[in-house]
């Protein structure tokens, strides 16, 4: 239980409604900023708007996934107005409170230093980011059949990375019958691609490895899918990046070429609001439930 503490939510998308309910639920004080238009607030949620005054009594302070960007420009979708966090906000937060997101930019991260306010990045935790990898691949698959015009099942994909997302991308393909090629950087991962029944090959090898891909879904967040990979990439393949913006791919030469190439960043809150969402909330109540209780043994 949240008995007690005091949590202040800015902005967010659908995800986010169902992180701030799964709070309630569990007997935080709840108040939330940018949300004007949020139709059937949950009972019990403080509706406010940001200030060094909602701040002031704050135990935690909740940002949407992706923190904000690098002028504190919150993500707020519910918003009526621009949401943007500043150095006077991060100031009225009380000493020993701490700052939750998904992932945090520079800009985020300098103001918790600034202000000594302790900063968590939930996708950082392994169970987060693997559960959430399950959205994501969902919804690049969407992506994939909606813009091809043959089917998965017979196909060859290219899966480039092989973290948590690449890794369950490559699984579910795998299972829609496709032929399976993922790029590594890592001997570990070549091993246990190949454990897998995929067909592994270090990204180094890019070039030689494109020229009958039909799919390619990217996760390594720099420049991999350069114009020199492009121009080898048969033109009916669809490009789906699901790296951190910008992306790793060249989407202005692959424009140029007439080959389909989307970047396709934060899928979960786009196919699977609900679900991404209380795997944020699980995930958020676990870390501030922790926090607490290793407070009070000091």
């Amino acid at each position: 239980m949240l008995t007690g503490i005091r949590i202040v939510f800015l902005g967010g998308d659908a995800r986010q409604l169902e992180v701030i309910r799964k709070c309630v639920e569990m007997d935080a004080t709840v108040s939330a900023a940018g949300f004007e238009k949020w139709e059937a607030p949950s009972p019990g949620v403080n509706l406010a708007q940001l200030s060094p005054e909602l701040l002031g009594s704050a135990d935690v302070l909740v940002l949407p996934t992706v923190g904000c960007d690098e002028e504190g420009n919150i993500n707020a979708l519910f918003s009526t107005g621009r949401l943007q966090l500043l150095d006077e906000h991060a100031a009225a937060l009380p000493q020993g409170s701490t700052v939750y997101t998904g992932m945090a930019k520079n800009y985020l991260r300098s103001l918790c230093a600034k202000y000594s306010l302790k900063l968590v990045e939930l996708l950082n935790r392994d169970d987060v980011a693997i559960y959430n990898s399950i959205p994501t691949a969902e919804g690049a698959l969407v992506m994939a059949i909606q813009n091809t015009d043959f089917t998965i099942h017979g196909s060859v994909s290219m899966v480039l990375g092989m973290g948590r997302t690449g890794f369950t991308m490559a699984r579910a393909l795998q299972g829609l019958g496709s032929t399976v090629k993922v790029g590594v950087r890592k001997q570990d991962h070549f091993a246990r691609a190949e454990e897998m029944g995929w067909k592994p090959f270090m990204t180094g090898e890019l070039l030689q490895q494109v020229t009958d891909t039909d799919l390619i879904f990217n996760t390594i967040p720099n420049m991999i899918i350069t114009a020199q990979v492009l121009s080898r990439i048969p033109k009916h393949c669809v490009i789906i990046d699901l790296a951190s913006a910008p992306g790793g791919c060249d989407f202005r030469y692959a424009e140029k070429r007439g080959i389909k190439a989307m970047l396709a960043p934060g899928l979960p809150g786009i196919v699977a609001p609900k679900s991404a969402g209380m795997i944020m909330g699980s995930a958020l109540v676990q870390s501030i439930s922790e926090e607490t209780l290793n407070k009070g043994d000091q």
